[in-house]
């Protein structure tokens, strides 16, 4: 391969990564029109284009979605080789890569994090938040080398099994009284995650048995903003129980669902490599995640 093509390689990657030439383009620290150029070198070079455009945005076209797995491979190596040559070189400094959900971070990774930059754990890290199935589809494509995600599917050979939480019914405490906390959804807003998370579906299907339809809703991007409305006195949702802090269900009416109990799991890329500072925070994560459990199981006893 020529290696002046790398560079333009990796602009395409990104382009895949955010459908947008425009979001690559700043996360790159270049200008639009510069990245459309690589993405033009490589058509000139291979006679195929990688994108197609659909409306404001691009997708990878036939011969991108062929070349994209390669090229995912390609720079998860070269990452691989970047974190070897620096323990040869004796830096020893590592980058870990990280996606979880914005409550998930709070209350597993933060603590872990705290500790490690104090103990000055020669480790880097990179934290996505983003809701679980993205951080799972981002381990699997090989953009972050772990994930902390709540999920129902059956247990794969690089999950941890971390604990278990409930999904429970949140909405602020009324003066005025008024019956259960899905009851009143036929007269305030319903508060909504993200179509496509693990939240999200479990509303809907709690909608579907129970055949009630909100009279507004009011769709939040993120655990925490969805906390902060119903704690200010607005909206009804289903929250997940590790997000509810002590202070958090004393300003809240909390009711319990038929939902069961949902998982909480690490998965890691299957290439990960286990140094010792990585190994470090993955055992330092289960040992939170044991903590956490505790104090989850007497909350809601």
């Amino acid at each position: 391969m020529d290696p002046h093509l790398i560079p333009a390689l990796y602009d395409a990657l990104v382009v895949a990564q955010t459908s947008s030439v425009g979001e690559a383009a700043r996360r790159l620290h270049k200008t639009p029109s510069a990245v459309s150029q690589q993405l033009r070198r490589i058509e000139e070079r291979f006679g195929v284009a990688l994108f197609e455009r659909v409306g404001r945005r691009v997708r990878p076209s036939p011969a991108g979605e062929a070349a994209l797995g390669a090229l995912t491979r390609l720079f998860d190596e070269a990452a691989s080789l970047e974190t070897l040559l620096e323990d040869l070189a004796g830096a020893r400094v590592a980058t870990l890569r990280v996606a979880a959900a914005d409550y998930l971070g709070e209350t597993l990774i933060l603590p872990v994090l705290r500790r490690l930059f104090a103990e000055r754990v020669a480790l880097r890290f990179e934290i996505t938040t983003t809701h679980s199935l993205a951080a799972a589809r981002l381990v699997a494509a090989g953009q972050v080398d772990a994930a902390i995600v709540s999920t129902d599917r059956e247990l794969g050979p690089d999950d941890v099994a971390l604990l278990r939480q409930r999904f429970v019914w949140i909405a602020p405490r009324s003066r005025r009284g008024g019956g259960s906390v899905i009851a009143r959804m036929a007269r305030e807003p319903l508060l909504r995650l993200a179509p496509g998370s693990h939240g999200r579906r479990l509303l809907d299907e709690a909608l579907g048995r129970t055949g009630l339809r909100p009279s507004s809703t009011i769709d939040v991007p993120n655990v925490s903003l969805m906390l902060s409305y119903a704690s200010q006195g607005l909206g009804i949702g289903l929250a997940p129980g590790l997000a509810l802090d002590r202070e958090e269900r004393k300003r809240l009416v909390v009711e319990r669902t038929d939902i069961p109990d949902v998982d909480v799991r690490l998965v890691l890329r299957p290439s990960l490599r286990r140094t010792a500072p990585v190994k470090r925070f993955l055992d330092a994560l289960i040992h939170e995640a044991g903590r956490v459990a505790r104090r989850h199981r007497l909350n809601w006893t």
